[in-house]
């Protein structure tokens, strides 16, 4: 026996020796949570005490319990103003957390959790925060609105939480944060959590937080070797037929598709259904009791294909997931890792395809670096590759169908009577009910057109029959229009806080955004020329360094007509050079 077989075992932490509120446990007991993680079993006491916690952690850690629980055990129900105060970078996480607070208050009577973000109607907010709340979450641009209008009161708050700091400062958030921190009282608890600890992030806890105690937990990032990662390098115009090829190859059972706006959840899962699979969308504007109705259908078989955002998929465990496909890659190699874990659960084999675009390949070598093991690169399926995949399910539809001994009868004598009646061989009845059964929709997919070797140049038209010049685009992404904005250089903006406000706060994805150019008083952006509807709307009230933006078209610069020559001008030769 080793050495150490008779020293003591530490025991094991729970969450009752954490000092929660017995409601609070409650609720843990119901969604069977035992054993805190790390993150949280260092927080919770901390907090509970009152003390200031810098929490450095990797998302999936468990952070928003960390917070959340000992929140909501200390929370004054009798107070209507606002208590507690969560900012977060994006309306996904400022959704997913207000849903966490609402779960963990189940047993608390009278607890009133408000997101407040970007894109979201005014009216409930205000309607909301006027009856009272306890616990306010939302990003900075929203909430800096409402300190504006003087609609959101501070002055009562003991608790504020910055979620993924560093997230919010690299979307340039930086000046709003800030504002919000001073906006509130002194004597509060504050909670900072952020994966990294650049300057930036040290300069606000040192200035807002007071003696704070430094948590780090560092997550175990390499993949379980059961998941078979492969990479397939693909324009973004041609994701949904590749997609569609792969869903008709490969062997699945459950899918999570993953992309990186909730718009694009409903849009993908839409086209998915279009084309014969059964797909739904999950993201963060999706309600609890309906988000549980798919993943239940999902985990019994009712539902194949999950298309989800990665605020939305926290905390998915669905034992069928066989194949996890990265539509939009991630640019945290964290996220990638987060993803691909919800296949291969329980033993299983899993499946990880991810698709790049060319200009996207230089994430493959940092995701390679955190998982340990190598990307494995895909062929896109061919024709051929489809054609045959169809051609033996087809083969087993009619296999599956002999084996229906009475039915089979029944038909038999239908096809032998219309054989009788016309004198039509058998063979060709059959062909014609295969027609029937098939409908509009082709068996097979036709040859892909032939490609022209390199230097080989296409005919010329002719002067009329040239195509229309198309609307300018970026590299694969959808036509671009030019925007102006109220912020400038003197404003101190940079590019990446532009992208990061406009991207929160209008539902963009990166791949929406063309050229940016800063003057000193406004800035120009390149946004898809046809925007979702309600984007503009919102977009028109973002903030950037504290200044409203006013977004809107801009049209260059304006021109006159030309001022008519005047009759008594000297003919050219009798003017005079300058100098």
């Amino acid at each position: 026996m080793p050495d150490d077989a008779d020293e003591p075992v530490a025991p094991e932490i729970t969450f009752a020796d954490l000092g929660l509120d017995d409601r609070v446990l409650k609720v843990l007991r119901d969604v069977g949570y035992e054993t805190p993680t790390p993150i949280q079993a260092a927080t919770i006491p901390t907090l509970l005490e009152g003390r200031d916690v810098v929490g450095l952690a990797q998302t999936g850690t468990g952070k928003t319990a960390a917070f959340a629980l000992p929140i909501l055990s200390r929370l004054d129900r009798s107070q209507k103003a606002p208590q507690a105060l969560v900012l977060a970078p994006t309306r996904e996480l400022a959704v997913q957390v207000c849903e966490a607070f609402e779960r963990y208050a189940a047993h608390i009577p009278g607890v009133h959790v408000l997101p407040v973000y970007g894109g979201q109607g005014y009216g409930v907010q205000l309607s909301a925060l006027r009856r009272g709340v306890h616990v306010v979450v939302g990003t900075p641009g929203r909430i800096m609105d409402h300190l504006d209008k003087g609609t959101l009161d501070l002055s009562q708050l003991r608790f504020l939480v910055l979620d993924e700091a560093d997230e919010m400062l690299n979307m340039g958030f930086a000046e709003d944060v800030e504002t919000i921190l001073a906006s509130t009282p002194d004597e509060k608890n504050v909670a900072l959590f952020s994966a990294t600890m650049p300057p930036a992030i040290r300069r606000i806890s040192k200035k807002y937080l007071r003696d704070a105690e430094e948590i780090t937990v560092k997550n175990k990032t390499a993949t379980a070797a059961n998941i078979t990662q492969r990479v397939l390098t693909v324009s973004y115009p041609q994701k949904t037929d590749a997609l569609t090829r792969i869903l008709e190859v490969e062997n699945f059972e459950g899918v999570i598709v993953f992309v990186r706006t909730k718009h694009e959840t409903e849009t993908l899962a839409e086209k998915l259904r279009a084309r014969g699979f059964s797909a739904a969308a999950i993201n963060g504007d999706i309600a609890q009791p309906q988000r549980e109705r798919t993943v239940n259908q999902l985990r019994a078989g009712k539902l194949d294909i999950l298309v989800a955002t990665d605020v939305a998929a926290r905390g998915l465990d669905v034992e069928r997931i066989s194949h996890v496909v990265n539509f939009d890659i991630p640019t945290d190699p964290e996220s990638y890792v987060h993803r691909i874990g919800r296949t291969g659960r329980a033993g299983r084999s899993g499946e990880a395809i991810s698709f790049v675009t060319p200009r996207e390949r230089y994430l493959l070598k940092s995701i390679e670096k955190t998982t340990r093991q190598p990307l494995t690169v895909m062929q896109l399926p061919t024709v051929d590759d489809v054609n045959v995949t169809r051609l033996a399910r087809f083969d087993d539809a009619i296999t599956a169908a002999l084996g229906d001994s009475e039915r089979i009868a029944f038909f038999r004598d239908v096809v032998g009577h219309y054989v009788g009646e016309h004198d039509v061989p058998e063979a060709d009845v059959a062909a014609a009910l295969a027609i029937v059964a098939q409908g509009d929709t082709p068996l097979l997919l036709e040859p892909e057109p032939v490609r022209r070797e390199r230097g080989e140049r296409p005919e010329r038209a002719d002067r009329g029959e040239r195509p229309t010049r198309e609307p300018r685009r970026r590299g694969d992404g959808p036509p671009l229009a030019t925007y102006r904005i109220n912020v400038g250089r003197r404003h101190k903006v940079e590019p990446r806080q532009i992208v990061g406000a406009l991207a929160n706060e209008g539902g963009l994805s990166r791949r929406d955004f063309g050229a940016i150019t800063i003057r000193p008083d406004f800035s120009l952006v390149e946004l898809p020329a046809e925007l979702p509807p309600g984007t503009e709307e919102a977009l028109a009230s973002t903030r950037i360094s504290g200044k409203l933006i006013e977004l809107r078209r801009d049209n260059g610069p304006r021109r006159g007509p030309r001022p008519e020559r005047a009759d008594d001008r000297p003919p050219r030769k009798e003017r005079h050079r300058k100098g």
